[in-house]
């Protein structure tokens, strides 16, 4: 049974269906209690193993070319294959594997967080215009760059923009919000289309990035928080 926190499901594919003219193309296969055994164990190969790589090669099918393949709760960005491709597969049994050899969704299996695998194309994302949004009361109070090793001037000449944008969507899609207050992870495109990644329960465990604490004053709209 997946996470919920405050009966919110904050898998994908429980907001996807919601949100899918948001966010990139999804196939998804549901896994039985067995399956999430077999990835919370890192099993690579056997039977059972071969008939879920035959049904993640369906789901592969619905896209040309390579694709990204994570748990419903969790992304395999903890594995070579990430460091090296950021997580491109063309196999389902190359997809299986990553999933498998990645520590955090094996951890993720071994809570039974998560009951489906996700597919999508993979994109050779910037990850400079990946940011988090803190949303509270359905509004958009604070905006978070998310790579942190150092300031980006290119990030700065924009900020105002970033900002707009991200207001302007959130107003838009505020209504299909699955909660009042939530943190929504975003990817701006090459042609400035928002494009959502995943959602995350507002408060700790989450992590505030540059917002710092979860103590502020969230009546007040913060902006657009850059390493300066």
């Amino acid at each position: 049974m997946p996470t919920v926190i405050n009966n919110i499901n904050y898998g994908i594919s429980a907001w996807y269906p919601t949100l899918a003219d948001h966010t990139f193309p999804t196939t998804f296969v549901k896994l039985k209690e067995s399956d999430i055994e077999l990835i919370a164990n890192g099993i690579t190969q056997s039977n059972e193993v071969d008939s879920l790589i035959n049904r993640l090669g369906n789901a592969q099918s619905a896209f040309h070319g390579a694709t990204f393949v994570l748990s419903d709760t969790v992304a395999p960005t903890d594995t070579p294959r990430f460091i090296d491709k950021k997580g491109a597969v063309h196999s389902p049994q190359s997809a299986w594997n990553n999933l498998v050899l990645s520590a955090k969704v094996r951890a993720a299996a071994k809570r039974k967080d998560f009951e489906f695998i996700c597919i999508r194309p993979f994109r050779n994302m910037t990850y400079l215009r990946e940011f988090r949004l803190f949303i509270y009361g359905k509004t958009l109070k604070l905006m978070s760059q998310t790579q942190l090793d150092r300031p980006y001037k290119r990030l700065t000449l924009r900020k105002e923009f970033w900002w707009g944008m991200a207001n302007e969507f959130i107003d838009d899609i505020a209504w299909l919000l699955p909660d009042n207050n939530i943190v929504m992870d975003i990817y701006f495109t090459s042609k400035d289309e928002i494009m959502i990644l995943d959602f995350n329960p507002w408060g700790n465990p989450t992590d505030p990035l540059l917002a710092k604490e979860w103590t502020l004053d969230w009546n007040i709209n913060y902006g657009l928080k850059l390493l300066e």
